[in-house]
């Protein structure tokens, strides 16, 4: 009887998990797999399929406009990197218990909770050459209005820009989380051995908000690679295709153009670059707990 209900104690988590792995199965694991098949081949979305294997690919990387947006997709990579350190540093000057704080907090909280389409809306006016408070702000200081948003060399700045701001908000709300999760013993002790700001912060605060920073960095790297939005709300990957992105292109092309297959292999494409870069991630904090 013993032996029969540990048996049964060894399965119930197999049985809880069961409908989670199913959904995820079907709802995720599924279409990435029938979106990769379907990049090897040309379908217009309703009409026979035609096998081309890697024609997608090949074409693909001979395409300048797919080039074009990879680098931004770059750009976006590298920029929103700066969101989790200012979250972080965000974080840390709004923990503290001072009037007026929770005001702060809200007023830093805002960007998060409105749509992506509001924010382009919103930067759009900023960037404004006749009336958008960045050229006015500019021209106080002597320079002339710049059209950023029509400009090839600002256009994509302009928009990580805009793309910045809720993420910031986003770290910011991960590491409030985790700095009200902090072990009291842990700082208790590390300040009755005389650690004190940058010592605290590097050798008790910041490890203890790991986890917090795993999930900020993984959140940032997706929103960066996926930035869709805002490129389509505020430019629609203009002037020139010079600001589209691999999801705005991978849009473009399944759409407007009718070529699925085509917008799969991009897709495809993005999915590995993303696949790898948080993999990356994932064995260097893995390799840094273990050190």
């Amino acid at each position: 009887m013993q032996k029969m209900h540990s048996k049964q104690q060894q399965w119930m988590p197999f049985l809880f998990l069961a409908p989670a792995v199913i959904l995820f199965s079907v709802y995720v694991i599924f279409p990435i797999a029938q979106s990769i098949w379907l990049s090897f081949f040309e379908w217009d979305g309703l009409g026979a399929k035609t096998f081309v294997g890697f024609g997608n690919y090949i074409e693909l990387f001979s395409d300048s406009q797919f080039w074009t947006a990879l680098v931004n997709n770059i750009y976006w990579l590298i920029f929103f990197m700066l969101a989790p350190p200012i979250g972080l540093m965000l974080a840390l000057f709004l923990n503290q218990k001072v009037m007026g704080i929770r005001f702060v907090k809200a007023m830093f909280f805002f960007p998060f909770v409105i749509s992506q389409v509001v924010v382009g809306l919103v930067f759009s006016w900023f960037y404004d050459p006749s009336f958008g408070l960045f050229n006015k702000a500019i021209e106080l200081f002597g320079f002339q209005p710049i059209a950023v948003l029509s400009d090839e060399n600002w256009v994509t700045f302009g928009i990580i820009v805009a793309g910045l701001w809720p993420q910031i908000a986003y770290c910011m709300i991960l590491y409030l989380t985790g700095l009200n999760n902090l072990s009291p013993d842990q700082i208790e002790a590390a300040r009755l051995d005389g650690a004190h700001g940058w010592k605290m912060l590097r050798h008790v605060i910041l490890p203890q908000l790991k986890p917090a920073t795993f999930i900020a960095i993984v959140v940032t790297v997706i929103g960066a690679l996926r930035s869709f939005d805002l490129v389509a709300t505020m430019t629609a990957g203009g002037p020139f295709g010079s600001s589209s992105v691999l999801a705005y292109f991978m849009y473009e092309q399944s759409i407007f153009n009718y070529r699925a297959g085509y917008g799969a292999a991009i897709a495809t494409i993005l999915f590995l670059i993303m696949d790898i870069y948080i993999a990356y991630f994932l064995w260097r904090m893995l390799k840094s707990e273990k050190a």
